[in-house]
Order: structure tokens, then C-alpha cells, then sequence
């Protein structure tokens, strides 16, 4: 039988999340990694700086752990959608090593308290800033996997590549003639029915 561990449950959840959004850059350039591919800007690279101040700010400051680094893309008087984007100045390696730094204090941060441990979410409303670890896992694991999302759609349209990791790709294991013909038949699907 199973033991139940709700904490550690959840934080298994987070680790595969971010591990799949890290994958998602792996084997591309620095061109494809940063490429806006949709009409918001979603890039790969700006997801995980995102994803760095997401955890950051939930597993620090919320609990009184603040994060030892800055990041001046999060404050008050920066850029819209400064966190969303990387700039010439900052490479690959430092998102993805920021991210791991993030993951660290996080991790350290839920090891340390208990799941029913509260702290305050001062950019949510104050009648609900008041939120659990519990609360806080549930909601950046929500968080983590709709951008995990995104990256799976823009890797896919960058060079095909898809599923939730190496080796393990969750989907269907036909080959490219299958794939397109699956393709094929769900826009002729999707124009009947247009025109029904």
C-alpha cells in the first residue's frame, strides 16, 4: 500500500513540471530558444525567467524567505512583461541556472515547513492573501504546467519535437506518415463540420 504524503506528492508534481519545461529548450539555438512565436511574444527562454520569479516570489517572499538574488525584471518600475523575454545580456545558461538556483530555495523552503504553514500573497486579494503551503503548491504546480503548455506548442512548431520528456513522450508512437495523416484528417474533420 501506498503511503499518502501530500507534501511530498505535490513536490514530486513540481519537479517533473520543471524538468519538462527545461527539456523543452534542450538541442535548440540561442535564435530558437528566444523566438516569439505567438502574437504575445511566448518564447521558451522567457517561460522559464517567468517560471524563476514565479517560484521566487511563492516559496519566498510569501513564506518570509525572500530569495537572495535580484531581479530587477520584478520590480515595480520595470518593463511590461519584462519577466517574459530574455535580453541580449542575459544567456541561456544564466535563466536556467537562476531557475535552478529558484528551485533550490524553494525546495528548501518546502522542506522546511509544514504543509499547513501559512504566509500572506500580498499581489492576491486581501480577503484571500492568507494562503497555505498547501494552497501555494497547488497553485504554482497549476501555473508551472499551463506554461508548460506553452512550451510544448512552441517547441512543437519550432522543430517537432514533442511530449512530456526525452524518451517518454506520453503521446501516440506513430511515425511521421501517421502523424500526418492524423493531422490530415482532423482539418478535413474541422471543415465539415464548418460547413454543416
Amino acid at each position: 500500500m501506498t503511503t499518502w504524503d501530500p507534501k511530498n506528492d505535490l513536490h514530486r508534481y513540481l519537479q517533473t513540471a520543471r524538468d519538462a519545461l527545461l527539456w523543452k529548450l534542450d538541442g535548440l539555438s540561442e535564435y530558437e530558444i528566444r523566438r516569439p512565436l505567438t502574437p504575445t511574444g511566448t518564447n521558451l527562454l522567457g517561460l522559464v525567467k517567468h517560471l524563476a520569479g514565479v517560484e521566487a516570489g511563492y516559496f519566498g517572499e510569501v513564506f518570509g524567505r525572500p530569495f537572495g538574488e535580484p531581479m530587477p525584471w520584478m520590480e515595480d518600475d520595470s518593463e511590461d512583461n519584462a519577466d517574459m523575454w530574455a535580453t541580449e545580456d542575459e544567456s541561456r545558461d544564466d535563466i536556467i541556472g537562476l531557475y535552478r538556483r529558484v528551485w533550490q530555495h524553494a525546495d528548501a523552503t518546502i522542506a522546511a515547513l509544514a504543509i499547513d504553514a501559512t504566509g500572506r500573497v500580498p499581489w492576491w486579494p486581501d480577503e484571500r492573501s492568507e494562503a497555505t503551503l498547501h494552497q501555494v503548491l497547488v497553485h504554482v504546480i497549476a501555473e508551472l504546467n499551463r506554461h508548460v503548455g506553452h512550451a510544448d506548442i512552441v517547441r512543437e512548431i519550432i522543430d517537432g519535437a514533442a511530449g512530456l520528456r526525452d524518451g517518454g513522450l506520453n503521446l501516440p508512437s506513430g511515425d511521421q506518415k501517421w502523424w500526418e495523416d492524423y493531422r490530415n484528417r482532423l482539418e478535413e474533420t474541422a471543415r465539415r463540420a464548418a460547413q454543416a
